[in-house]
């Protein structure tokens, strides 16, 4: 089933954080109103939208209002009650369905439907035991990297094991359930490609990111990646095999390691905007928020451009204070704040974007700035 969503129309969104919050401001822009679904009061999406409903995301009388209101469902992270989502698709338009959150949210589904859709994952064995940690490990080697099968995020829930007196330490994963034991990928960079692909099958990408990691957490995306044109083509490639075997409808996040041959492997998916599409905001004729918008609501998807190069650096906790005192400083940060009340360290607050055609001396600025130092 697809329909019309048309303006003044209401869009339900299940999650409160700094992706519906977007997620929203995108879609008011076209005239819509916005319902949130999440457990905490005054959330950054529910302080942009019309209709805040504070309840679990599995919490079926909340969903099933959230419907009474909605013309369309949508969701802002992958971490949504399965159950509750697949019991909603039948109550209420969600034209993602739920299969897709099924698949993401369990690394076993997710490398399977991988290799299913014939893209290149690292070497990866089911761990259930220690039993079966000892003996993958003898098949995969080291170093070879431990992850719980839910939940991780950030680095969380996962041990790099570089020799057998690591693997003890890393068993205690095993007590949240099943993990995924991973051969480490020797890659020179981690990028990502970002797409949104609608009702009816168009499939649009926005350009290639390079994403640099400090502590696991995203620091810094940069946009056009300073890649060849063939690692641009395999990339794109390769999301749109995905898309096409998930039977993706909405934005789909690809993130990839590369090697210094140039080949790729698919890391994981986030079936939502992305955090290292954030610069598509300014940077792009479209953002990955309004995209993701068209798609849902059933409009054609824009043709993606890249207006002028970018760097995208996260804003965290610790670094909050310092950016508020060099707003004054900086005519060329585009500054994001995303309405959370508590700057705790290593929470994700906002990001700057930064338009630039001297990408190179833009990072030496920012990594010279005290900042983030």
């Amino acid at each position: 089933m697809s329909k019309l969503i048309q303006p003044g129309s209401t869009i339900g969104i299940i999650g409160g954080g700094q992706l519906g919050r977007m997620m929203a401001m995108a879609a008011k822009h076209a005239g819509f109103k916005i319902a949130v679904v999440e457990p905490s009061v005054d959330s950054p999406t529910g302080q942009v939208a019309d209709e805040e409903i504070v309840a679990p995301y599995d919490d079926r009388d909340a969903l099933l209002k959230l419907a009474s209101v909605s013309d369309v469902i949508t969701y802002e992270f992958e971490n949504v009650d399965y159950e509750a989502l697949k019991w909603l698709t039948e109550k209420a338009y969600v034209p993602q369905g739920a299969e897709l959150i099924k698949i993401t949210q369990d690394r076993i589904l997710e490398k399977k439907a991988l290799t299913d859709a014939g893209v290149e994952v690292a070497a990866y064995a089911v761990i259930h035991s220690e039993e079966d940690l000892y003996k993958e490990l003898d098949h995969i080697g080291f170093p070879s990297v431990l992850k719980t099968t839910r939940g991780g995020y950030d680095g969380k829930g996962q041990y790099v094991i570089h020799e057998t007196e690591n693997a003890k330490k890393a068993a205690a994963l095993l007590k949240n359930g099943p993990c995924v034991l991973e051969s480490w990928v020797p890659f020179e960079k981690e990028i990502s490609v970002i797409m949104t692909r609608g009702i009816s099958g168009e499939l649009e990408c926005f350009p290639v990111g390079e994403n640099i990691h400090v502590n696991n957490i995203l620091h810094e995306t940069i946009a056009p990646a300073r890649v060849s044109a063939n690692v641009v083509k395999k990339a794109e490639e390769l999301a749109e095999k995905i898309a096409v075997h998930l039977n993706l409808v909405g934005t789909l996040a690809v993130e990839m390691f590369l090697t210094k041959d140039e080949k790729i492997y698919v890391n994981e998916l986030a079936p939502r905007p992305h955090n290292s599409g954030h610069y598509t905001i300014e940077a792009c004729n479209i953002s990955q928020f309004g995209q993701h918008i068209r798609a849902v609501c059933g409009w054609p998807l824009m043709k993606t451009r890249l207006l002028e190069p970018a760097v995208m650096v996260n804003v965290l906790g610790q670094h909050m204070e310092g950016v508020i005192k060099q707003i004054p400083k900086h005519q060329d940060w585009n500054v994001h704040f995303y309405g959370k009340e508590e700057a705790k360290i290593n929470r994700k607050m906002g990001h700057i974007t930064i338009l630039t055609d001297a990408v190179d001396r833009t990072l030496e600025d920012l990594s010279g700035n005290e900042i983030w130092k």
